[in-house]
C-alpha cells in the first residue's frame, strides 16, 4: 500500500501562485505513476496532471493547460504542482493519487486525503 500526504494548499488571490506537494510513503516501488486530481463542492472529481517515473510521461487537463506545472523526483516519492494564474474556477479540493504496478488500465489505486485551494477574485 502506498501512502500519500498533500500539503501546501490554502488561500490564495487571482493570478496568484500556490505550490502544492505530495509525499507517499509504504509500498513507493511499485508507483508507476503519480497525478493531481481536483473536486469542487457538488461537482465530479476531475483529471489535473499526471507524471511517470523519471519526469515522464507528463500530461494536463486542458482546463490547466499552461498554467499549471507537475514535477516529481525520479522515484515518484514526492510531487509538486505549481499553480500559476490561478481563477477562482480553481477553488476545489486537490487530491494526489497514485497509479500502483497492480492499478487496472488507467484506474488510480491510490489517494491522498485532499488538501483545500481557495482563490478568491
Amino acid at each position: 500500500q502506498v501512502h500519500l500526504v498533500e500539503s501546501g494548499g490554502g488561500l490564495v488571490q487571482a493570478g496568484g501562485s500556490l505550490t502544492l506537494s505530495c509525499a507517499a510513503s509504504g509500498r513507493t516501488f511499485t508507483i508507476y505513476k503519480m497525478a493531481w486530481f481536483r473536486q469542487a463542492p457538488g461537482k465530479e472529481r476531475e483529471f489535473v496532471a499526471n507524471i511517470g517515473r523519471s519526469g515522464g510521461g507528463i500530461t494536463y487537463a486542458d482546463s490547466v493547460q499552461g498554467r499549471f506545472i507537475i514535477s516529481s523526483n525520479n522515484a515518484l516519492t514526492t510531487v509538486s504542482l505549481q499553480m500559476n494564474s490561478l481563477k477562482p474556477e480553481d477553488t476545489a479540493i486537490y487530491y494526489c493519487a497514485t497509479r500502483t504496478f497492480a492499478a487496472l488500465g488507467n484506474d488510480y489505486d491510490g489517494w491522498g486525503q485532499g488538501t483545500q485551494v481557495t482563490v478568491s477574485s
